[in-house]
C-alpha cells in the first residue's frame, strides 16, 4: 500500500526543519560569529559596554551553532613539536634524593655517612665516605625503595636499578620506567598543550600525537606561528624549595644536591636552594589573580590534600627559614616562615603588574609542562589563502550541484525534480549536523561533500530504474513505486553501509584533512540515505495523492 502514516510524515519533516535550522545559522557566518564572540565575553565576566549591540546581531532565540572553518579555510599556526622526555628522567631521579638520603641516614651506625655527587645526565650517584665495603648493604637498602612498573609491558618490572661502582652506588631509571614515563609525559604535554589554549578561547585546534614523542599543533584564527608558541611555549614549572644561603656571586659552585637560582626582583642576588623541591606546582588544584594585603597584585593558589600535608608540615618545622618560590629557574619570592601555614592555600607575591597576575594564574591553573618542547615544524597560513580555498570550494560545490540537478531532471522528469528537492535538504542537513556536533570544516572536507553531492543521487537513481521496470510489468503506478522502492532498499543499505564502513576506519586511523574528509562522507551518507529513502519518497507520494495519475513517466 503506497502510504505513510501521519506520525512518520510528522518525524520526517520535524527533522528537515530541525536540520535546516541548525543549518541557517552558516548562512550569516560573521554575524553570528560576532554574536557568540560577544556573548561568551560577557559571560566571562567582560563588560558589556559595546557587546550588547553584538550580541543584538542574531535572535536569541535561533540556534547560534557554526561549522568551524580548518586551518587551511580560516589561516591560523601549525606547529609540529617534539617533546624532550630526556628532560624528566633527570627530575624524576632528583626527586628521589631526599628519599634516599633520609633512608641512609637511619643506617648510618652500619653503612657511615654518604654524599651525592655531581653527575651529567640521569642518574643518583651516591658515594659511601667511611665504609666503602658496605656499598653492597647501602645499594640493597635503596632497591627496597623500588616501586613496581604500572604499565601492561612493564608487569613485574621494577622503576629504577641500582648498580655499584667501586665506593659509589648509582640508581638509574629502568628500561621499563623509562618507556611508561615516555607514554606519560607526552600524554601530560598533550593535555597541557590543550588546556593552555583552550584558556585562550581559540576555535576548534587540532591537537594530537604524532609517533613516540611528537605533537601536531594546529589552531585556526591565530596570528602567527610565534604567538602560538608563546602561548604554549612557557613553562610555568612552579617549585617551592628550602633556601640554603643568599649570594651576589653568580660563580659561587652551590654544591651538591643544591643549585644556584637568580632573583627575578634583584639584579645581582643569587640563591642557593635545595635541588628536591618541597611541593611543586603539579600539586596545585587552582590559582587565581588576586592582590596582597598592600594592594598589590599577587596570585592565590590552593594545593590538593597530598601537597597541603607536605606544605603544612614543612612550614611547621621551618619557622623563622626562608622558604624560595621558584618559577622557571627564577627566585620570584623568598620569603621567611613566620607560623606554621595549614589548609594549602597561600599567596604569592613579587613585582607583578595585574596583567602578569592574570597570566601567570591561568599558565599554573593550565599545569607545568613536564619537559621541554623543541619545535621542528612550524607554519603560518595567512587567511588570504584561506578565503582562496573557500571561494574554490563554493565553486567546486555549485558545479557540481547545478550539473547533479540538471542531470536528475533530464533523466527522470517530475520524480527528478523531487530528487532534487531531497538532494536541496540534503546539503543543509550536513551543514546542520556539523554546527550540531561542532564539526571542523575543511577543504578535503569541501571536497567530501562535493562527493556527497553526488553520491546523494545514487540512491534515487537505483529507486527510479527499479520503478522503471516494475512499469514494464503492467503493474500500477502505486504499486510499481511500493515495489521500486522495497526492491532498491537492500543494495542502497549495502552500498552505503560499505562507504560509511570505509570512513569510519578513515576517521579512527587517519589525522588532520583525512578525518576532515572522513567527517564530511560520513555524515553525507547517513543524511543522504535519509533524504533519499524518505524525503523523496514522501514528496512523491504526496504528489501522488493529490494527482491520482493512472500512468507515470520516470
Amino acid at each position: 500500500m503506497l502510504q505513510i502514516d501521519l506520525w512518520k510524515r510528522v518525524l520526517i519533516w520535524g527533522l528537515c526543519v530541525l536540520g535546516l535550522a541548525l543549518a541557517l545559522p552558516n548562512a550569516f557566518y560573521t554575524r553570528v560569529e560576532t554574536h557568540n564572540d560577544a556573548v561568551a565575553a560577557i559571560e566571562a565576566g567582560a563588560t558589556a559596554e559595546g557587546l550588547e549591540a553584538q550580541v543584538g546581531q542574531w535572535p536569541s532565540f535561533l540556534p547560534s551553532g557554526l561549522v568551524n572553518l580548518g586551518l587551511d579555510l580560516r589561516g591560523g599556526a601549525h606547529l609540529l613539536a617534539e617533546v624532550q622526555v630526556q628532560d624528566v628522567y633527570e627530575s624524576r631521579l632528583q626527586a628521589m634524593w631526599p628519599e634516599v638520603r633520609d633512608l641512609l641516614r637511619e643506617e648510618r651506625d652500619q653503612i657511615g655517612t654518604i654524599r651525592l655527587q655531581r653527575t651529567q645526565g640521569a642518574e643518583l650517584r651516591v658515594r659511601l665516605n667511611q665504609k666503602p665495603e658496605m656499598v653492597e648493604r647501602a645499594a640493597e637498602l635503596v632497591r627496597g625503595l623500588a616501586r613496581p612498573v604500572v604499565t601492561l609491558t612493564g608487569a613485574g618490572s621494577s622503576d629504577i636499578d641500582v648498580t655499584v661502582e667501586g665506593p659509589d652506588f648509582v640508581i638509574t631509571l629502568s628500561e621499563a620506567e623509562r618507556l611508561a614515563t615516555d607514554d606519560r609525559t607526552v600524554k601530560q604535554a598533550l593535555e597541557i598543550i590543550r588546556r593552555r589554549i583552550d584558556e585562550v578561547g581559540t576555535r576548534e585546534p587540532t591537537i594530537q600525537r604524532q609517533g613516540e614523542d611528537r605533537i601536531l599543533i594546529q589552531v585556526p584564527g591565530v596570528g602567527s606561528a610565534k604567538e602560538l608558541k608563546d602561548i604554549i611555549g612557557t613553562t610555568a614549572q612552579l617549585t617551592f624549595q628550602p633556601v640554603v644561603t643568599r649570594t651576589g656571586n653568580a660563580d659561587m659552585p652551590p654544591g651538591a644536591g643544591n643549585e644556584l637560582l637568580p632573583a627575578v626582583d634583584e639584579e645581582g642576588l643569587y640563591y642557593v636552594l635545595e635541588q628536591a623541591p618541597v611541593v611543586t606546582g603539579e600539586e596545585l588544584v587552582d590559582a587565581q589573580p588576586a592582590f596582597d594585603q598592600n594592594g598589590r597584585p599577587a596570585v592565590s593558589f590552593r594545593f590538593n590534600t597530598t601537597g597541603a600535608r607536605k606544605f603544612g608540615d614543612y612550614t611547621a618545622e621551618n619557622i623563622g627559614n626562608p622558604f624560595a618560590i621558584v618559577l622557571d629557574g627564577e627566585v620570584i619570592s623568598a620569603p621567611v616562615i613566620q607560623a606554621h601555614i595549614g589548609g594549602g592555600s597561600g599567596i604569592i607575591t613579587g613585582n607583578f603588574s595585574v596583567e602578569e597576575s592574570t597570566n601567570l594564574a591561568v599558565l599554573l591553573r593550565a599545569g607545568a609542562l613536564p619537559a621541554g618542547l623543541e619545535f621542528l615544524e612550524e607554519r603560518t597560513i595567512g587567511p588570504e589563502l584561506g578565503a582562496d580555498s573557500i571561494e574554490a570550494g563554493k565553486i567546486a560545490c555549485l558545479v557540481a550541484f547545478v550539473a547533479v540537478l540538471v542531470f536528475m531532471f533530464l533523466s527522470y522528469g517530475l520524480f527528478g525534480i523531487f530528487a532534487n528537492i531531497a538532494l536541496m535538504i540534503n546539503v543543509g542537513l550536513i551543514f546542520g549536523a556539523l554546527s550540531l556536533i561542532g564539526g571542523t570544516l575543511t577543504l578535503p572536507g569541501i571536497a567530501g561533500i562535493v562527493l556527497t553531492i553526488g553520491m546523494a543521487v545514487d540512491a534515487n537513481v537505483l529507486v527510479f530504474e527499479r520503478i522503471r521496470e516494475e512499469l514494464r510489468t503492467a503493474k500500477g503506478p502505486a504499486r510499481a513505486i511500493e515495489l521500486g522502492y522495497d526492491r532498491a532498499l537492500s543494495a542502497i543499505i549495502d552500498a552505503n553501509i560499505t562507504t560509511f564502513i570505509i570512513s569510519a576506519i578513515l576517521f579512527m586511523l587517519g589525522s588532520g584533512p583525512v578525518r576532515g574528509f572522513a567527517i564530511t562522507l560520513g555524515l553525507g551518507i547517513v543524511t543522504s540515505v535519509f533524504t533519499a529513502i524518505f524525503v523523496t519518497r514522501l514528496l512523491i507520494i504526496m504528489w501522488f495523492e493529490r494527482r491520482r495519475p493512472k500512468t507515470i513517466e520516470v
